[in-house]
């Protein structure tokens, strides 16, 4: 068992069994949702969640390890490498303390101490270092020497301070020590750079903030340091100055007389000039990493949560792009989301022909037996939906507003050139919308996830990382719900588990030429397609009315010998078994479990055979907005409204309540209680009431609450002390930056 994986296990509360496996799957090629839904076995039932923890953990320590070779290589060459020193090496355990230890050794550019060495300074330096008692202007005087450039008494003194200064920069403890200070006391400081606070207004709550460091959440860190890299803000990171040099007087000061003097000067330089500049960097640099995966996590959780947003299902959709001068675009759609029709209507002003868009979407309502109608969220959109209430369609059709966040994005890409190529944008925009209703899976896997507008600061995080996480998202979403491969876009298969873009396109290619796939044995036909792709893809692929009953369940093809022993078992078919749940009720799941096949995948076959093919996402439930409030201008203080959450940060949730201009229900109005989270009360896509407590209009921004009294009216009988509200006083003030930076990257991209 390698080290990793001991580490790994211990640091994850797991059993190093578990672990082994994980990686051992992992390294053969098996992707997350193979390994926890078909390898419970091996890996103890662990869950995605688990599973990628230990992958990402992994990553990490391979990463450590070949930094600790380069390292040690580095060594072998300069011929430094002692056995005290390799030990050091081989058990730092994090990058910044193996970053420590190699420092006195790494090679670098010319500094005042490598100057002073050169000088031959270094035994003074010593002598110096050591603080033992000694008469400092005869030694310092011997030094003197005009052709290295050393000319007077002080110049030795400054070239032997220099070098003590290097190597209290470059003591691995007084490093350790120093990071941890700032960590605990480091105080985080902005400012606006003088001369510019008129462009810099946006963030104005940062012209003076200070804050400790390891309190600050990362919405905040994240805006401080957009205003930054914008040329607006100064920042800085550290504990006050007395308490950084009293830690090192501490750790280096042993005499009190003259010698210790100069020890005194070199560390108080070593601290500003070397260790304080070093250390600000690398707190900056952690800091901003764990603001960039606080804000990865928070936009992963929102994405799921969208992707996984109840699917209206297979149904004839007419849907409608709105617009004023330019029309309403109106396309509809077979129950498999083919374009079937498409046309443009004029109901608004300027034009107004309302009786003629009317007759128009009747007739079209009439002749593709429409059962949905779904209207885009954007422009003209409410007035959109009114129009279409007043037209006298049956009831059974009903009218949903669609988010149209990131439509337009897969409007002009290339994939939706490819599928329409003879249409323009407004048409493919109108069809998105549509098939958005019908399924947001299937259609938002068309979209960069970063364009959809569920996440904070997106932007400005680590985009390797934000990458990395998203993708892993939505395979996880892809798969869970499992892909119809007869129907599936190249998209939507190339997120299935062993796929990619290149398969999905040959088994598009394939399905084109052939036709629908009869049996998910008939994928191993598809040019380049082996038996790992195969192992891996199979399970999640979904042939409705195939020729084998299991296709279109979550079985994988390798227990269907299983399912066929329980069949014989009990005299029946597989189809009987799982029409028929007296037949299920009778198998005995001790009796098949095997080496391979324990009780876990046992009773996953049972469950699905109860109910093959099932989609985990919830039932589809109609909403509609308030009747009459369609603009920010219709909007009251008081006003109580239905409306769906849009997207969750840190500090509040944005919701849609159908005014074109999302609210804002800040953290502090969430709930009647304290609210640490907002992701603990709300999702994404959830539909809830709220009141408005402010608007306005001139900078369009709406607050909203979703407390019982959210204008305090009454007494409330679960009211936090005082001490709980002064802790949330900064998180009040600090927001508001957040909140702007959060709605123009909404809003404008």
């Amino acid at each position: 068992m390698d080290t990793n994986c001991k580490k790994t296990a211990q640091e994850l509360s797991l059993s190093e069994k578990q672990v082994s496996a994980v990686i051992t799957l992992l390294d053969e090629g098996g992707t997350i949702p193979f390994i926890a839904r078909y390898r419970k076995e091996m890996t103890g039932s662990l869950d995605e969640v688990a599973i990628l923890a230990i992958r990402d953990r992994v990553a990490q320590l391979r990463e450590l390890d070949k930094r600790r070779e380069t390292i040690l290589n580095s060594l072998i060459k300069q011929e430094k490498l002692t056995p005290e020193l390799e030990k050091a090496v081989n058990e730092a355990e994090t990058l910044a303390v193996l970053e420590d230890i190699y420092l006195p050794y790494k090679p670098k550019r010319k500094t005042r101490a490598t100057a002073a060495k050169e000088k031959g300074l270094e035994p003074l330096a010593k002598m110096i270092f050591e603080q033992k008692d000694f008469d400092l202007h005869a030694e310092a005087v011997k030094y003197i020497d005009a052709e290295k450039g050393v000319n007077t008494e002080e110049e030795t003194l400054q070239g032997a301070r220099d070098i003590i200064a290097e190597w209290i920069n470059e003591d691995a403890d007084a490093r350790k020590e120093m990071r941890e200070l700032f960590l605990k006391e480091g105080i985080l400081t902005s400012e606006v750079i003088k001369g510019k606070e008129e462009e810099a207004q946006k963030y104005k709550d940062y012209f003076e903030w200070k804050e400790p460091v390891a309190s600050v959440p990362s919405h905040r860190m994240l805006a401080m340091r957009r205003g930054e890299k914008e040329q607006f803000l100064l920042l800085n990171i550290a504990p006050p100055q007395e308490q950084a040099i009293d830690l090192l007087k501490r750790k280096y000061l042993i005499s009190d007389n003259g010698i210790s003097a100069q020890v005194e000067i070199a560390l108080k330089d070593a601290y500003k000039r070397l260790l304080s500049l070093s250390m600000e960097t690398e707190i900056r640099l952690n800091t901003k990493k764990e603001a960039d995966e606080e804000a990865i996590r928070v936009f992963a959780k929102n994405l799921r949560q969208l992707l996984l947003a109840s699917p209206l299902g297979q149904k004839t959709i007419l849907a409608i792009d709105p617009g004023f001068r330019t029309g309403c675009k109106v396309v509809c759609l077979d129950k498999q989301g083919k374009l079937l029709h498409n046309e443009t209507i004029f109901p608004h002003d300027p034009q107004r022909k309302t009786l003629e868009s009317s007759a128009a979407i009747k007739n079209l309502c009439k002749k593709y037996e429409v059962e949905a109608i779904a209207i885009g969220n954007g422009t003209a959109s409410r007035e959109t939906e009114s129009f279409v209430n007043g037209i006298d369609l049956p009831n059974s059709i009903i009218t949903v507003m669609v988010n149209e966040s990131g439509a337009s994005v897969y409007s002009a890409s290339g994939v939706a050139r490819e599928e329409f190529p003879d249409h323009d944008v407004t048409v493919r925009g109108a069809v998105s919308i549509g098939r958005r209703l019908a399924d947001p899976l299937a259609e938002l896997v068309k979209i960069d996830p970063k364009a959809i507008g569920v996440g904070q600061y997106q932007h400005d995080v680590d985009q390797t990382a934000l990458k990395q996480s998203l993708d892993d998202v939505v395979m996880s979403c892809v798969n869970s719900v499992g892909v119809e491969l007869n129907t599936a876009s190249r998209e939507l298969l190339s997120y299935v588990s062993g796929l990619g873009p290149q398969l999905a396109k040959k088994i598009v290619e394939y399905r084109n030429e052939h036709g629908p796939f009869k049996s998910r044995a008939e994928l191993i036909k598809v040019p380049r397609l082996g038996d790992k792709a195969f192992e891996q893809a199979a399970g999640f692929l979904r042939i409705r009315d195939g020729e084998n009953p299991l296709d279109s369940s979550a079985v994988h093809p390798e227990s269907y010998y299983i399912v066929e022993k329980m069949a014989r078992d009990l005299n029946c078919g597989i189809e009987d078994l799982i029409k028929t749940s007296l037949f299920r009720s009778k198998i005995d799941l001790k009796k098949y479990v095997t080496e391979e096949i324990g009780l876990p995948t046992l009773n996953d076959i049972l469950n699905e055979l109860d109910k093959p093919g099932r989609d985990p996402r919830e039932k589809y439930e109609a909403f509609a907005f308030a009747e009459g409030i369609n603009a920010i201008e219709d909007l009251e203080t008081g006003m109580t409204l239905p409306g769906i959450v849009t997207n969750i940060t840190n500090f509040g949730a944005f919701v849609d309540i159908g005014v074109h201009q999302d609210g804002l229900v800040h953290i502090s109005n969430m709930a009647d209680k304290f609210v640490k989270n907002p992701a603990d009360v709300v999702s994404v896509q959830q539909k809830v009431m709220v009141t408005v407590i402010e608007v306005d209009r001139g900078r369009r921004r709406i607050s909203l609450s979703m407390k019982s009294d959210p204008f305090g009216k009454e007494d409330s009988t679960d009211k936090k002390p005082k001490k709980r509200d002064k802790e949330k006083a900064p998180e009040l003030v600090g927001d508001l930056q957040a909140q702007l930076a959060m709605l123009k990257a909404k809003f404008n991209g």
